[in-house]
């Protein structure tokens, strides 16, 4: 067994946010780059990781950091700030990575062999499983697999059909070399994180490495030597919640950002204010859109916290806790899409040109919006129904 927590320093939460600035220029410069090109460039992953910025949801009996959800989530606004695209694909390798802790140790010493090893994942089940002697063989496709790419393995969702049991949900990791990798991903918004298909066809997967998604689903605690770390006893769903709605609020400060920067230099065409700045609608718009971000980092955090809270309590979490972990998530995206829709509208024509970043923060925040887990309508549906005594409509809580 692998055991490097002696030999690996954990940083603190400053020191993740210092070198998180540190490497934001890099990304910022690499964001046009991989929007073009549809994945993260090389230079971009190989920052991260230099910085070990993306050790930071692996064991730390593997090299990794096993930090809280509140120092993910402030990480993962400062990567966003420079690059949503970065930020999100970090944000799912650290969500890929903290599923892998939940297998079995001889499992995890081999896919995070490496404290930077890149894990991608989806936890749709659209592919089915069949038994065969020693383990399953694995047919079907996952979509908007974000960062596989440059991915080693992928823990992806499954249906396990069997001849005398229900069909159940299962976890699988699978080597990215065994899997079929579909060039399809020509989407206006976060491009750069590359959320391509990929294909299984009759690929045997052993048997230690599947295991049911329930307890993934539950919450309760990691396997083996990650049984009593506290960062895996959360649910898979508050704790992917948590991780996605930081890249959202980071997209609103990098709006924010990139409008200031403009600002000096700007005038309102087609009337006598030579300097935007005077301008009483461009008071009422920046106000409007600061508040608005103020109310998203409220909702982001809060959520960030609770995970934390129950970990720490290792509490096993309610009905309503679930849903508002998706209610969170969803008045995140509904506050910074309106955020940047202001910002957007206030800077004017000339920000349709492909080098002011502003028009792809609002491709990329246009694209999270649609998420089907961030949506704001469905998380306040789902809300809603308990709050009305009605039973939720999904499982994914």
């Amino acid at each position: 067994m692998t055991d490097t927590t002696a030999t690996t320093a954990v940083p603190d939460r400053a020191e993740i946010l210092r070198r998180a600035r540190e490497v934001a220029p890099v990304l910022r410069n690499n964001a046009p780059w991989g929007d073009e090109n549809r994945r993260l460039s090389k230079e971009t992953v190989s920052v991260l990781a230099d910085a070990g910025l993306l050790r930071t949801r692996i064991p730390r009996r593997l090299g990794g950091y096993e930090v809280d959800m509140r120092t993910q989530a402030e990480l993962l606004v400062e990567l966003a700030r420079a690059d949503g695209a970065a930020s999100w694909t970090a944000g799912v390798w650290s969500i890929s990575a903290w599923v892998a802790a939940l297998f079995p140790d001889e499992v995890q010493d081999r896919v995070l062999a490496s404290p930077d090893a890149l894990v991608s994942g989806i936890i749709s089940p659209t592919a089915t499983a069949v038994p065969v002697d020693g383990g399953i063989l694995v047919n079907g496709s996952w979509k908007f697999n974000s960062g596989v790419q440059h991915s080693t393995w992928d823990t992806n969702a499954a249906v396990l059909l069997t001849p005398d049991a229900a069909p159940r949900p299962i976890m699988t990791l699978i080597p990215v070399s065994d899997l079929e990798v579909v060039d399809d991903w020509h989407t206006v918004g976060l491009r750069g994180s590359g959320s391509v298909t990929t294909v299984a066809r009759d690929v045997f997967v052993p048997a230690e490495r599947y295991i049911p998604m329930e307890p993934v689903m539950i919450g309760g605690g990691g396997a083996g030597s990650n049984a009593g770390s506290e960062i895996y006893r959360a649910p898979i769903m508050p704790t992917a919640c948590a991780t996605v709605s930081a890249t959202a609020l980071g997209l609103a400060i990098a709006a924010k950002d990139a409008f200031f920067e403009r600002l000096p230099d700007r005038r309102i065409t087609y009337t006598d204010y030579t300097d935007q700045r005077e301008a009483p609608l461009t008071h009422l718009q920046v106000a409007e859109a600061a508040v608005k971000i103020d109310e998203a980092e409220f909702h982001c955090y809060r959520l960030a916290d609770l995970v934390d809270a129950k970990n720490a309590a290792a509490e096993p979490w309610t009905l309503e806790e679930r849903a508002l972990a998706r209610l969170e998530t969803g008045a995140v995206c509904a506050r910074v899409k309106e955020a940047v829709d202001i910002l957007a509208t206030a800077s004017g024509a000339s920000s349709v040109y492909l080098d002011v970043p502003i028009q792809r923060i609002e491709r990329d925040v246009r694209t999270l919006h649609l998420h089907a887990v961030m949506h704001p309508n469905t998380n306040l549906e789902l809300y809603g129904r308990l709050l009305c005594g009605q039973a939720p409509n999904t499982q994914y809580l």
